[in-house]
């Protein structure tokens, strides 16, 4: 399968920290780092919301998006996820990828240089073009929403 090259620009803030990597040969997300001073670590009240920067920008290629998600360790061990998941990076953006996090536990979390604080997943996107219509075709679902088709699979 081809990889797309993507253009990295490391930041000055962000010298010395590793790039964006896979953790895994399966992994889906890069990994995003925290790029705050070594003597300046952040630390998250609970519900507090910060943006974290990362210490770098990219240049996605046309037709791609990022796709900024939590890392689900820290969500399950210390309840700090992605307040806008997944928070999109349009191909166009050149400016700084930032992670905007919130502290959903019920203690305050440091966040740490070098820190791994999210994932970014590249994806393919499609435009749509609308047409708009008076009315549209029939579906099984309807106008059905907002747990419409209820919990059980039975």
């Amino acid at each position: 399968m081809s990889r797309p090259e993507v253009p990295i620009q490391r930041l000055p803030h962000g010298a010395g920290l590793p790039l964006p990597a896979y953790a895994t040969a399966g992994a889906a997300g890069l990994d995003l780092p925290c790029a705050v001073p070594h003597d300046a670590p952040l630390s998250l009240a609970p519900g507090a919301v910060a943006a974290v920067p990362t210490g770098f920008a990219l240049a996605l290629p046309e037709g791609y998006e990022g796709q900024v998600r939590p890392r689900s360790g820290l969500a399950l061990k210390h309840k700090i996820t992605v307040l806008n998941s997944p928070g999109t990076i349009d191909c166009d953006y050149r400016g700084e990828v930032k992670v905007i996090l919130i502290n959903l536990g019920p203690e305050a979390f440091t966040f740490t240089r070098g820190m791994r604080i999210a994932q970014l997943v590249v994806a393919p996107i499609t435009q749509i073009m609308l047409a708009e219509s008076g009315d549209l075709e029939e579906s099984a679902r309807g106008v059905g929403g907002f747990g419409s088709t209820g919990l059980s699979g039975a």
